[in-house]
């Protein structure tokens, strides 16, 4: 199958898990092989088999795999075999490879992945240039000559231009997250750095999704890409419980505060639009008895990697992410994501959404919609392939309930262990049961299983998602005869929908900070 572009055509390859073979490492250089055996791999995901095949070699690639599938070791495979045959690091030559990354936080990630995978690649060293770090230590670390470098855009291109970085024998160039770039207004610095690459060598990108823009810029600097496809377009998402909530828009903290008291205590990644929402909404949940820390590019890079750590060590289970300070999250075991502000695309919604249900795990991915908002999120869920379940926003009743459910399933848990209570905890039982009605001690210890919450949860108005597609059809119907009668240049004013939008976000922003 071809994939027709402006000037070549990349030729398609999907696989799927049932052309797995049996053998685990089947095709993994024995230095990769071992290496990953020690990091406890049990299998290869489906990209990660899909490069070991025999015509990746020598071919420019284009990756395209949904978030979590596992494309970091994925590439490192890919790029295994050109540093085995002539490693590069040490005195003389430059980096024989480039990684160009979005965010200082995927850089790390990155570059600490293939640094475990190529452990045993002798004199291969791999560093990391991003802004935000000290350029006289980049410097110094450049002057090494690393066979592999990892980095943003405008911190490479900085170092290219002042001579620090050698880009000479540069073999091997990867766009990584390629569509992210774009969105962050990357297009001119990726495009300097390619101009300044040798022309014989060979270009990849991996991405989750590819825009328009970003199939532009490969067709003109990859020849005869081959197009692996890990995972379809939501494929991933399959581990996932997609669920939207309509509510209003005075009650969006209230629907909030009242999904976290659900999750108990399970790492919560909650998605805001602007830096400053994340600090002044970490502030009012902090306020309300949660535990969460805000995540965005205003913080230091010092600040950043600690409130990663924090999050991923689980001290702290509730991060307030921006979409750009989220993409370097690696961390396997987050519980929930939630959509605080919906996002504007399905390319937004499956990057989001991704960072939940990896590595084999379930995951819930929720969505707090304001009612004017609905039929933009359907077609974004609708592109990215998804089909979410609408539920009306949880009530203090549901969520006690649910509570209280979770907490009596605990107790039936522990009555049916094999590690039943010691002898002195039977003694002191048989003495609460002297004189007293059995189900009336019961219940009174049940009260205390159920764990204290970091406050009540709020109430809440439910929305039936069927009627407000009723009435918003009858709305627009109404509103194009007023406008069909009036004439071409009258009626309402063709921007209203969006200005609704925009008051209601003003509100909801103003609404971040403490009453």
């Amino acid at each position: 199958m071809l994939r027709c572009g402006a000037h070549w055509a990349p030729h398609f390859l999907q696989l799927d898990g049932s052309m797995m073979t049996t053998e685990l490492f089947e095709g993994v250089p024995a230095q990769l092989a071992s290496a990953m055996q020690r990091r406890g791999f049990s299998s290869l995901t489906a990209v990660q088999r899909a490069v070991l095949e025999a015509e990746c070699e020598g071919r420019d690639l284009r990756i395209s795999s949904q978030t979590g599938s596992g494309k970091t070791v994925a590439l490192g495979i890919a790029l295994a075999r050109h540093f085995i045959a002539a490693p590069t690091s040490g005195p003389g030559a430059g980096p024989s490879g480039l990684i160009i990354v979005p965010t200082r936080e995927l850089a790390a990630q990155v570059r600490e992945e293939l640094r475990w995978l190529y452990e045993e690649i002798p004199a291969l060293r791999v560093e990391v240039v991003t802004g935000g770090m000290d350029l006289w230590r980049e410097r110094k670390l450049l002057a090494q000559k690393p066979g592999l470098v990892v980095g943003t855009p405008g911190r490479m291109l900085d170092h290219i231009r002042n001579g620090a970085l050698d880009c000479s024998h540069v073999e091997h160039v990867v766009l990584d997250e390629a569509d992210q770039m774009f969105d962050m207004g990357f297009r001119e610095e990726l495009e300097a750095i390619l101009e300044a690459l040798p022309s014989e060598r060979r270009s990849h990108l991996l991405s989750a999704t590819f825009p328009p823009q970003v199939r532009q810029l490969a067709n003109r600097f990859q020849r005869d890409a081959l197009h692996l496809e890990g995972t379809r377009l939501g494929a991933a998402h399959e581990d996932i419980e997609h669920i939207a909530h309509l509510v209003r828009p005075n009650e969006w903290y209230a629907a909030l505060v009242n999904l976290l008291l659900l999750t108990e205590g399970a790492r919560c990644l909650v998605f805001v639009r602007r830096r400053v929402d994340t600090g002044e909404l970490a502030e009012r949940l902090a306020g309300d008895g949660f535990v969460a820390l805000p995540l965005s590019g205003d913080l230091a890079q010092g600040q950043r990697t600690r409130t990663l750590n924090a999050f991923r060590n689980g001290s702290v289970p509730i991060l307030v992410a921006t979409d750009v300070a989220a993409r370097g999250i690696d961390v396997p075991d987050i519980d929930t994501v939630i959509h605080l502000e919906p996002p504007s695309d399905a390319e937004m919604y499956t990057h989001r959404s991704g960072r939940t249900g990896r590595a084999g795990r379930k995951g819930r991915s929720v969505l707090i919609v304001p009612p004017f908002a609905q039929r933009a999120v359907e077609r974004a869920l609708y592109g990215a392939r998804v089909k979410a379940e609408w539920q009306p926003a949880p009530t203090p009743d549901k969520v006690r309930k649910a509570i209280e459910k979770r907490a009596r399933r605990q107790v039936r848990a522990l009555l049916d262990a094999e590690t039943g209570p010691t002898e002195t905890q039977t003694g002191y039982a048989a003495q609460l049961l002297e004189g007293r009605d059995p189900a009336a001690v019961v219940a009174t210890l049940l009260r205390f299983a159920i764990p204290a919450l970091p406050r009540e949860p709020m109430a809440v108005n439910t929305i039936d998602p069927e009627e407000e597609r009723k009435r918003s059809r009858t709305r627009e119907a109404a509103r194009f005869h007023w406008r069909d009668k009036q004439g071409p240049n009258q009626g309402p004013n063709r921007t209203s929908h969006s200005g609704r939008f925009n008051n209601a976000r003003s509100s909801r922003n103003s609404a971040y900070k403490k009453p």
